[in-house]
């Protein structure tokens, strides 16, 4: 699978139901057991595969339909995993209500295996993702 939208959040988008600019978007590293699957519309549909703890994206910018923020960092990621994509959700507190956005494995150095250490996810110099 490459870089995608999921579909639902597409259509809820459409409909007027997602805001990036308003929510808190984060940032999810998923490991190698996680398979991208277009039905999937809510956190809790990948939480059982993240690795270390879901970054918030600051600084958030809208420029010609590219949407971009801050590099995140995965601080002291489990050794022994491969860490396989990140998801970019919306983090309402609830993981059943948490909007998936996108699923982005096109990133520089992923997949990548784990050891410990941090994971430094430096974003595309033409933004996180482009509409």
């Amino acid at each position: 699978m490459s870089n995608a939208i999921f579909p639902k959040t597409k259509e809820a988008a459409l409909q007027g139901n997602v805001n990036l600019s308003t929510g808190t978007v984060k940032a999810a590293l998923v490991s190698s057991s996680y398979t991208y699957n277009s039905a999937h519309d809510f956190y809790d549909d990948v939480s059982a595969t993240v690795l270390g703890t879901p970054q918030t994206i600051s600084s958030k910018t809208f420029t010609n339909g590219v949407f971009d923020g801050t590099d995140v960092t995965f601080t002291a990621v489990t050794g022994g995993s491969t860490a396989k994509a990140v998801i970019l959700y919306i983090d309402t507190g609830t993981a059943s209500t948490s909007r998936l956005i996108t699923y982005l494995d096109g990133l520089t150095n992923l997949p990548l295996s784990t050891n410990g250490g941090d994971v430094v996810i430096t974003w595309d110099a033409t933004g996180i993702f482009t509409i």
